[in-house]
């Protein structure tokens, strides 16, 4: 069987129709998430701890696309709110290590949860041949992105 042929205007168009509907889940998602009353920066970096456990603050600014700078006042703040802590890395005297705390898994669990039931109820108002498809694109998508995250 063929795959049919997509004019290259249309394709261009249903890129930016893409995009444009990716920005704006992404957006309705973070916005459904309040719990800690966080930052998206804050978010994402406390999200990835919860995700992917302890981080080396230089590893921890790099993956979230941030400087050292930035990063150390990022987690001075979660830090001072109770979310992380910081440790000397066991094996590099001179690294610091981030976790999150107890507390900091919590909320990172408050917060999956929120985004979660946001996106439940978008999909939910789909008919369900859309809800079915959604289903299947956006784990097919993610699926993708680690594929070349872990294959460069």
């Amino acid at each position: 069987m063929h795959e049919p042929v997509v004019d290259p205007e249309d394709a261009a168009a249903s890129a930016e129709e893409l995009i444009i509907a990716v920005e704006e889940l992404v957006r309705h998602v973070r916005r459904s998430a309040t719990a800690g009353g966080l930052s998206t920066a804050a978010s994402s970096a406390l999200a990835r701890l919860g995700r992917e456990g302890p981080y080396r603050l230089t590893e921890l600014a790099r993956t979230e696309g941030v400087s050292q700078p930035n990063m150390t006042q990022l987690v001075t703040r979660l830090e001072r709110g109770g979310l992380v802590r910081r440790a000397a890395d066991a094996s590099d005297g001179r690294g610091v290590v981030v976790r999150a705390t107890d507390l900091g898994l919590e909320v990172f669990r408050q917060r999956r949860a929120e985004r979660a039931e946001a996106l439940s109820r978008l999909v939910e108002e789909l008919p369900a041949a859309e809800q079915r498809a959604v289903r299947v694109a956006l784990p097919a998508l993610a699926r993708v992105i680690r594929d070349r995250q872990a294959h460069p």
